[in-house]
């Protein structure tokens, strides 16, 4: 089976190896997709890792697993990433997630920002 992220390998060579191991994600593009896989198992501890401390939404970590856990995840669609490289300190990735909501196709379209943190990869939030 192909990773949860849309990626070709499983999800034991892909996302979980980053879910483990956050410096693991070398680009913006392969934390992005993590944190996708993320909120297809609900792992909260995950997702407030991955996320950067000055916008962590710590107080909010059990609404956002129950929601992860209510909806029923579809598919990720990255449409472009800009920066974000190995050697970056910044970079954005614009993407579609796909989820069905009380019978109903959802999407979240978003162009996110990362910044390196203690030299890894974190999602800051929405781009400018």
């Amino acid at each position: 089976m192909n990773c949860y992220c849309g990626n070709k390998e499983p999800y034991s060579e892909c996302c979980e190896k980053i879910h483990n191991d956050i410096n693991q994600a070398l680009t913006a593009e392969q934390l992005m997709r993590s944190r996708y896989s993320g909120f297809v198992l609900a792992n909260g501890d995950y997702l407030m890792q991955s996320h950067h401390s000055s916008t962590r939404p710590i107080k909010d970590k059990k609404g956002i697993i129950e929601w992860a856990k209510s909806v029923q995840w579809i598919k990720l669609e990255v449409l472009e990433t800009s920066k974000g490289k190995p050697q970056d300190t910044e970079g954005t990735v614009t993407f579609n997630a796909y989820f069905y909501e009380n019978g109903i196709v959802e999407v979240i379209h978003e162009k996110s920002a990362f910044l390196k943190e203690n030299n890894y990869w974190t999602y800051l939030g929405l781009s400018k």
